[in-house]
């Protein structure tokens, strides 16, 4: 199921995406995603409504270096155990959300990935086993970073964490094999005619999904709606005002957001 979080004429809701692309539209539950699910009746066409961001999150977990080549292009190695940091939930924006660049940041980049959204309830210590059950969904990140802060301060909290820096959505799929599955990320001034700048497969993460999920729910407690992002390929770029950022996941979908300056 794909479960999305939107805006229409009555309110905010959560909802399920149904049909296809030549005709989406989007169920209202009266329920988190979570729960069991109950619909209220209530219908839209996609088009019709503003999706926001999927889920609340109490904490995004990013993980660093998950693959070899994104490590390699900045001369690092890989890790011997997962990198993790904290983005505070104000970063978090939804579709079509404007990425807002800091003036205290000349080289901002995206960096596309894989998010996993956390179901289960009190999620710590799990084995592997109990990491894939704690596992909601997945949905599509991106972990905007100011990449000269990022090399300037001791820790990565200020290059990490601005308000806008982690674009989320559109929706959370549930039931998806991400064992294998391309991640494509494309920039540009012409929104019709995006350069890939990004593309890789999740196939070649450093740490697999279960395997992260377990090792932070060593270091924290994980609750529902919790976001762990993935790690990135390499071929992270600059992006500018004006250009607008599409990250795109097989059997997700895809991500939009415009990049604009906070001045």
């Amino acid at each position: 199921m794909r479960f999305a979080r939107f805006v229409h004429a009555g309110g905010v809701s959560f909802g399920v995406v149904e049909g296809d692309a030549s005709g989406l539209t989007i169920a209202e539950i009266g329920s988190l995603p979570f729960e069991e699910v109950r619909f209220t009746g209530q219908r839209w066409a996609l088009a019709d409504v503003r999706l926001l961001a999927p889920i609340f999150s109490s904490k995004v977990v990013g993980v660093g270096r998950n693959y070899a080549d994104h490590a390699a292009e900045f001369g690092n190695e890989v890790p011997k155990e997962p990198l993790i940091f904290i983005k505070p939930s104000t970063s978090v924006i939804g579709p079509n959300d404007a990425i807002r660049l800091p003036p205290q940041s000349q080289r901002v980049e995206e960096e596309g990935e894989l998010a996993v959204v956390i179901g289960a309830t009190g999620a710590r210590r799990l084995d592997r086993a109990a990491a894939e059950k704690a596992i909601f969904g997945y949905t599509i990140g991106n972990d905007v970073t100011a990449r000269d802060l990022q090399r300037s301060d001791p820790q990565w909290t200020r290059a990490k964490g601005f308000d806008s820096f982690c674009p989320i959505g559109p929706w959370i799929v549930t039931g998806l094999d991400v064992s294998d599955l391309e991640i494509r990320a494309e920039v540009g001034r012409n929104p019709e005619a995006l350069e890939t700048v990004q593309l890789g497969r999740t196939k070649d993460m450093v740490f697999d999904v279960p395997t992260l999920v377990s090792y932070v729910s060593h270091v924290m407690t994980l609750l529902p709606g919790d976001i762990i992002l993935t790690g990135t390929p390499a071929g992270v770029s600059q992006i500018t005002p004006g250009d607008t950022v599409s990250v795109s996941i097989q059997g997700i979908g895809e991500l939009r957001n415009p990049v604009v300056s906070l001045d």
